[in-house]
């Protein structure tokens, strides 16, 4: 990547609407953050939910930016200054960037997962399978990134536009051929993949979260969409029929079609034949396969797994024999045994679907012979509709609830939980504890667990971490369990 560039090269094949001063100006780096802008920086004026870049243009010329890209130009033009009007700047930063870097996804295979539950999985077990098919791979994903085996922290589900497509450079200076990621929702709006070049797009499925963002789930699945409507027909689009969204996301795109199932007909097609805790025996296109996962999501997430591979042109029985070899991603319905017989499971389940997906399943294989004791909070400052939602949930499914505390933030915790509480009756109520203290909570369900029972701690999975009036404290739940085992 060149040290500077001129900015009539960047602008190559973004629509401007107008421009002020000349765009043949050296630019040294590109910045939405004003505070990161340097001598000779473009600056890229966007509006986001929490402020809007064009009040910030001010500092950024005064800490030395040579341009500015804006969806209107300030009262006064400073001489010396190029100005670029366009009508998004969110998606023309993520144009801009992929310019920059020298267009990176172009030089890979770059498959997108999206979907409410499951992308992490997906994506992660497409990253192992690659890898270990011989090919260098790259990953993002919300627990962490890998760039051909070497780990770089996650930050966000999807980086922003500059960090991703600074992360899709390295990859493919490290020699990747193949890339795979999360798409969150927040991204296509935001306007963050704007520029990449995708391969392939996976749908899981759509339930209810992010409205706090969103609004309505109508523009939560616009979003989600609007991934599938972008891909250009070089790409394939593999979805889940299953779920009742799932052909909506092909209606209009240009991708090559491609189907899922584990109910019906479908390109790729998945029966449980068996299943433990130790695993499952599946039927994958008629062709049997074993593997170390649990529950029907799981399977569901194996099947587009294995559907996506062959359609990167991977071998079908060489995908199956590493598909029986794969281990659970982190978080993701982890399963630890207790000393003293019962059975712990760590899973990320944050929305309605996900906790009864998991809740199910964990009831399926127990058939009755054990207990279900299910610890689970809801985050603050966010969805508050869910709350009551996951409450039911997590008292229908199982033989004690108890409620606690997430990722708090900036909410009373004893609030978050009087909101789930709210979605019970009185004999629902009786089937719940509420302990506000999830290290404490996680001890008491463990307390009550006999041999043969299950305790599910569900909501944070692989977060190692708590965040509590803004202040990010280490509290890892599976850390929790195994300190409780050795009592």
């Amino acid at each position: 990547m060149n040290e500077q560039r001129v900015l009539s090269q960047l602008l190559y094949e973004i629509p401007v609407l107008k421009v002020a001063g000349s765009t043949d100006v050296l630019v040294s780096s590109i910045e939405f953050d004003s505070r990161k802008v340097s001598p000779g920086a473009l600056f890229v004026a966007t509006v986001g939910t929490a402020a809007d870049g064009h009040q910030f243009i001010d500092a950024a010329l005064q800490a030395g930016a040579v341009a500015i890209v804006c969806e209107r130009f300030p009262a006064a033009l400073q001489p010396g200054v190029c100005y670029v009007s366009v009508e998004k700047s969110t998606r023309v930063l993520g144009h801009l960037a992929a310019a920059w870097y020298d267009f990176p996804s172009s030089k890979l295979a770059l498959v997108g997962v999206t979907g409410t539950n499951g992308k992490t999985t997906i994506a992660t077990l497409l990253y192992q399978l690659f890898s270990r098919l011989g090919h260098k791979a790259g990953l993002l994903s919300t627990v962490v990134n890998y760039i051909a085996g070497e780990a770089v922290e996650a930050t966000h589900t999807t980086p922003d536009a500059l960090t991703l497509n600074a992360l899709l450079a390295r990859m493919v200076e490290a020699g990747c051929s193949y890339a795979f990621m999360e798409v969150s929702s927040h991204a296509v709006e935001q306007g963050r993949i704007a520029g990449l070049e995708f391969d392939g797009g996976i749908f899981t499925n759509l339930t209810r979260d992010h409205l706090d963002y969103h609004l309505t789930f109508e523009n939560y699945l616009k979003a989600k969409k609007g991934f599938f409507d972008a891909l250009p027909s070089s790409a394939f689009a593999l979805t889940n029929t299953d779920d009742k969204n799932g052909m909506v996301m092909l209606q209009n795109t240009a991708a090559r079609k491609y189907t899922y199932s584990m109910r019906t007909l479908a390109d790729f097609h998945t029966r449980i034949l068996e299943h433990g805790f130790e695993g499952m025996l599946l039927s994958m296109n008629d062709k049997e396969v074993n593997v170390s996962f649990i529950g029907r999501f799981n399977a569901a997430n194996l099947t587009a797994v294995y559907g996506a591979a062959l359609l990167l042109g991977a071998d079908e029985l060489e995908v199956l024999r590493i598909v029986s070899s794969l281990g659970s991603v982190s978080g993701r319905f982890e399963t630890l045994r207790a000393p003293s017989g019962y059975t712990a499971i760590v899973d990320y389940a944050h929305t309605p679907d996900a906790l009864a997906n998991v809740i199910t399943t964990i009831n399926q294989i127990l058939q009755g012979s054990g207990r279900l004791i299910t610890v689970v909070g809801c985050g603050g400052n966010r969805d508050k509709g869910k709350r009551p939602l996951m409450a039911r949930e997590a008292v229908e499914g199982s033989w004690k609830a108890v409620f606690t505390s997430d990722n708090p933030r900036f909410e009373d915790p004893a609030e978050i939980l009087n909101d789930m509480l709210a979605g019970l009756d009185p004999v629902q109520k009786n089937k719940s504890l509420t302990i506000v203290d999830r290290r404490e909570a996680i001890k008491t369900a463990c307390a009550l667990a006999q041999p043969g029972d299950v305790v599910l701690v569900a909501g944070k999975g692989h977060e190692d971490y708590q965040i509590i009036q803004g202040v990010k404290y280490h509290f890892d739940d599976r850390e929790e369990l195994k300190n409780y085992f050795t009592y």
